[in-house]
């Protein structure tokens, strides 16, 4: 049971981290169109920002550290393994 819930933590996590990549892509393009003045969707990637993107990369950071923690409590208590 607990090996599954690890897996379908470490999927979610890893969609997650794709989801953040495509956001910092999206930002790089539309930023570099701004720069250029064509419009590439930096506006609505300014306004997803708050609502979808922060929490995105607080789950990703707060995933990464849980599994680090998670890690490193199985290495203690199961040494052999």
């Amino acid at each position: 049971m607990k090996e599954t819930i690890l897996t379908w933590v470490n999927r979610v996590l890893m969609y997650n981290l794709f989801f953040v990549l495509f956001a910092f892509l999206w930002f790089a393009i539309a930023l570099i169109g701004r720069s250029f003045d064509i419009p590439l969707g930096f506006d609505l990637w300014y306004r997803l920002w708050e609502p979808v993107f922060t929490p995105a990369i607080g789950l990703l950071m707060g995933g990464a550290i849980l599994s680090g923690i998670i890690s490193w409590v199985n290495r203690q208590f199961n040494p052999e393994a």
